[in-house]
């Protein structure tokens, strides 16, 4: 099967030598990209890394939510009567092709986020490994058969829910569609997808994918929008589920809106994660295990662990290595290979997280390091959204940098005496998405894990989400789960079928 481009765009080259101009419709229902009508209500969408626009995003009215939705439950009925088999193999080939086209997908990501191209890779990686993941787990889709009494018996079917919405966010574009289509294809069910109004060109890719692989026309459909959009998506009647990644102020009107029509939610919210690193640790792995924590994505992932407890007898060899590790990291063009941090989603977001940082220097914290915009030397990147990775020090618990979340390249470091002091210091907050443990003692390890409250615990390691794996939170980090096997759970719904094979023992 021969390559297609996927935007027939211009040369994929670094941020500093080629152009991106997207012109086609960035909408896809029915088989085909849709331009959207009303541009009336349209934002610019910038190049994180040089500030210019990419494309004018009109979008989807009522009306064109409507036919997207449409179009998913007219190809529902075709993909449902199949069997497990029968879409897994589509599901492979559409794997097969993510694979194939990594690293041009993976420059589209990195143009139209910001985060470095060693990091788009493996985002990629992940998306074709939850696509064949899911191809796998197709075939095995089925209930239990309950024995009764007198030869009768019950069996359990679990069926597809119909057309289900997922809603994404915009650090984890590509990947976080896939999160959320591929268990929802697997399962039998179509799914109309809207990304954020800040990242909305890999989703139209995906759905051309799909579509080269074999599925019916409209079973993945993209509508680009904001929150109206949003609103017209959960409240639509033909919308059995609706799968939400973003903030706990969005999620919660998400689960309102749903709550109307009795839908089923999945909420994948914010986070302040604690990453507890206690004295018998590695060390070295410790300090890589704060930095994977805190300066991924250029700090913007909803999971990352930044309030790292340490314990006060190595809070002084760890400041030391970690501050000079900071240092090092290159910011930059993030379409080179060296980089380790590219440019944040949008000015306005920088300029939340440099207001954050402002504040906890108001609070009595101090900055040990970065924090401040930084001003590449290639003039193409001089109105990028670029900043210098920062740890705070002096932080105490009551403080808002360590209260909220920032969601930016910011470090809060807090030193802790016991275990029973920093569990109960880590758990004194609202959110409970992640949480990491670094120690040597691996009944220390299980005992914190058993006793942190958070979605997920890692325990020497940190942000590391196979899709083998269970993702999700407590509290308001949100409800349902992400990957895994337990995910079939929350894209199916189930039937059970009583059989009497005797006569009725009726009352009457």
């Amino acid at each position: 099967m021969a390559q297609q481009p996927l935007l027939s765009l211009p040369e994929f080259g670094n941020v500093s030598t080629g152009s991106l101009v997207v012109k086609e419709p960035l909408n896809f229902w029915g088989g085909k990209r849709v331009q959207a009508k009303d541009t009336k209500n349209s934002e610019p969408v910038y190049e994180p890394a040089t500030g210019r626009v990419l494309c004018d995003l009109i979008f989807c009215g009522e009306n064109e939510v409507d036919q997207a939705i449409k179009s998913a439950h007219a190809a529902f009925l075709k993909w449902s009567k199949l069997a497990g088999m029968e879409r897994a193999r589509i599901l492979l080939e559409a794997a097969r092709i993510i694979r194939e086209r990594r690293e041009d997908i993976a420059r589209l990501e990195v143009i139209n986020n910001g985060k470095s191209i060693t990091e788009a890779l493996a985002d990629i990686d992940v998306s074709w490994q939850t696509v064949e993941y899911y191809a796998g787990i197709a075939p095995t889709i089925s209930g239990q058969h309950i024995q009764l009494p007198g030869g009768s018996f019950a069996y359990t079917r679990r069926e597809p829910l119909g057309v289900c919405v997922g809603i994404g966010a915009w650090n984890y574009p590509f990947q976080l569609a896939i999160w959320k289509s591929a268990p929802a294809l697997a399962c039998g069910n179509a799914m109309v997808f809207k990304p954020s109004p800040f990242t909305p060109v890999t989703a139209v890719v995906l759905a051309e994918i799909y579509k080269e692989a074999g599925v019916p026309d409209g079973l993945f459909n993209v509508v680009q929008g904001g929150a109206e959009t949003g609103t017209v998506l959960c409240q639509h009647p033909m919308v059995a589920k609706v799968s939400f990644t973003g903030s706990v102020p969005t999620g919660k009107k998400v689960m309102e809106m749903s709550a109307k029509g009795v839908k089923h939610v999945t909420l994948e919210l914010g986070g302040k994660s604690p990453l507890i690193i206690f004295k018998d640790c590695d060390l070295e792995n410790a300090v890589k295990g704060a930095l994977m924590a805190n300066f991924l994505t250029q700090g913007q992932v909803c999971c990352n662990g930044t309030r790292v407890f340490v314990q006060k007898d190595i809070l002084k060899p760890f400041m030391e290595e970690v501050l000079k590790r900071t240092k090092a990291i290159l910011v930059g063009d993030p379409l080179l290979e060296g980089t380790r941090m590219g440019a944040l989603i949008t000015k306005a977001q920088m300029e939340k997280v440099l207001g954050f940082i402002k504040q906890a220097k108001e609070q009595g914290a101090k900055v040990l390091c970065g924090g401040e915009p930084i001003a590449p030397s290639d003039p193409k990147l001089s109105g990028g959204y670029f900043m210098s990775p920062c740890i705070l020090d002096n932080c105490r618990d009551d403080m808002t940098c360590v209260k909220e979340e920032i969601f930016g390249p910011v470090m809060s470091v807090l030193p802790f005496d016991t275990e029973e002091e920093v569990l109960q210091r880590a758990n004194n907050t609202t959110f409970g998405l992640a949480s990491g443990v670094f120690t040597k003692d691996i009944t220390r390890a299980h005992r914190v894990a058993e006793n942190i409250q958070a979605g997920t615990c890692f325990i020497n390691n940190y942000n590391v989400s196979p899709v083998e794996v269970p993702f999700g939170g407590y509290k308001m980090s949100g409800i349902g789960r992400e990957n895994g096997m337990v995910t079939i759970e929350y894209y199916t719904q189930l039937k059970t079928v009583v059989v009497e094979m005797g006569d009725v023992q009726s009352l009457f």
